[in-house]
């Protein structure tokens, strides 16, 4: 017999992995780069930012910034979206996959920090945002990355991906190769900067992705996008990401280009929740920090993880056949939270499906059955349920009894 029981209306707020308000596309689209590039090199202004709010599951909200993704880090929940899969210019944005490479090859042991690259007439030619490398000499590695991540230097990128793969174009070909590993699907890498070409791009939704897994994958070194400033060659350049200057953020990124406007990529920890923001196509410096200061704040103040039901927690006593007990407790298999927007507690059904009675012998842990947590709009969470204590079954004397009274 199966059984679906209703147990809970109301009192559910849930953050459980691999949750998400909406589905999680990890698409790819493309950019330009922190190229900070003049504006001759890319002379097309952005299209003005259409009038259609963002979308969140708490409602429209209003953005000026042309693209937006933000995601709950935990839970990959997507908290807002503008345009989120839709190509655009990237600027220096790009330099966070950049990073993603190095770092791989650092983490592999093929790259040292303390190890020095020779500076080409290449990397020293480039113009755009700068670290000012001297031509003719060697720079460590970890001053490099210092330049491309706090400094946003163009002259790093160049003299890194030729270091690790002897030519930018044989580095380009590593970055979007690890693209396609980590499903960036609506991104393309023409140059190791962000400076613009046609058909180099990214999404928003991929910039926050990919700035999800710097975080998860090389906690060791993401330290770097929080440094507030950073002095080579007798030079002292600030981080131009606003949010992390003023402490509000731990990382990631800023980026402008005349075709895309400027970007930002920012993360953020506050009483145990990380939020991911990535906006672009913002049209001054002064509104892209105004702005990601305040959806950044909105992220925080409209979301919270709060737990539903506890490992062992026990939903239901079901019956059972031919045990030596007549029921059994089924217990929550693992801690079961959510994230969900302040005020949707009392909007939540959670109901309770297995198959009933029970046949034993039953041995503890054993699945039984699942929660489903309905939240509105129709959106659904899924948690096991198994078996709390071991039944035996009955003997055969036993069971003929049972038959009898049965």
């Amino acid at each position: 017999m199966h059984t679906r029981r209703f147990l809970l209306a109301g009192g559910a707020a849930l953050a459980s992995t691999g949750y998400s308000f909406n589905a999680f596309a990890r698409k790819v689209r493309g950019g330009a780069a922190h190229a900070h590039a003049p504006a001759a090199a890319a002379a097309t202004q952005p299209a003005p930012v259409p009038e259609t709010p963002a979308i969140t599951p708490v409602g429209p909200v209003d953005t000026v910034a042309r693209w937006a993704c933000i995601l709950d880090y935990n839970s990959g929940a997507t908290l807002l979206e503008k345009a989120a899969d839709e190509r655009m210019p990237p600027s220096s944005l790009t330099k966070m996959m950049t990073a993603y490479v190095t770092f791989t090859m650092l983490k592999s042991g093929r790259l040292k920090l303390d190890q020095t690259l020779p500076v080409s007439e290449k990397a020293w030619r480039m113009q755009g945002s700068r670290m000012f490398v001297p031509l003719g000499q060697s720079v460590s590695v970890e001053d490099l990355i210092q330049g491309m991540v706090i400094q946003s230097g163009n002259d790093a990128c160049v003299v890194l991906a030729e270091g690790i793969s002897g030519s930018e174009e044989q580095f380009v070909a590593l970055m979007n190769e690890m693209a396609g590993k980590l499903g960036l699907t609506n991104s393309h890498f023409l140059n190791a900067t962000g400076w613009p070409a046609d058909g180099h791009y990214m999404s928003a939704r991929d910039v926050a992705y990919l700035a999800l897994r710097l975080i998860h994958d090389f906690p060791e070194y993401y330290h770097y996008f929080s440094e507030k400033e950073f002095f080579f060659n007798k030079i002292r350049q600030e981080n131009r990401n606003a949010l992390v200057v003023k402490g509000l953020a731990d990382g990631l990124k800023t980026g402008h280009t005349d075709a895309g406007g400027f970007g930002l990529c920012a993360s953020s920890e506050r009483e145990g929740r990380r939020v991911i923001l990535a906006l672009n196509g913002m049209p001054t410096s002064n509104v892209r920090a105004r702005e990601s200061e305040r959806l950044m704040g909105w992220a925080f103040a409209n979301f919270e993880s709060a737990k539903i039901l506890s490992k062992g927690d026990v939903v239901e006593q079901a019956p059972v056949w031919m045990g030596q007990v007549q029921t059994v407790p089924l217990v929550v298999a693992q801690d079961f939270t959510m994230l969900l927007p302040h005020g949707w507690r009392n909007s939540t059904h959670v109901s309770l499906d297995y198959q009933g009675p029970l046949a034993a012998p039953l041995k503890q842990g054993q699945p039984a059955g699942q929660l489903t947590v309905l939240l509105p709009g129709g959106r659904q969470a899924l948690v096991p349920v198994v078996v709390g204590q071991d039944v035996p079954a009955l003997g055969v004397l036993g069971r003929a009894a049972r038959r009898l009274h049965l």
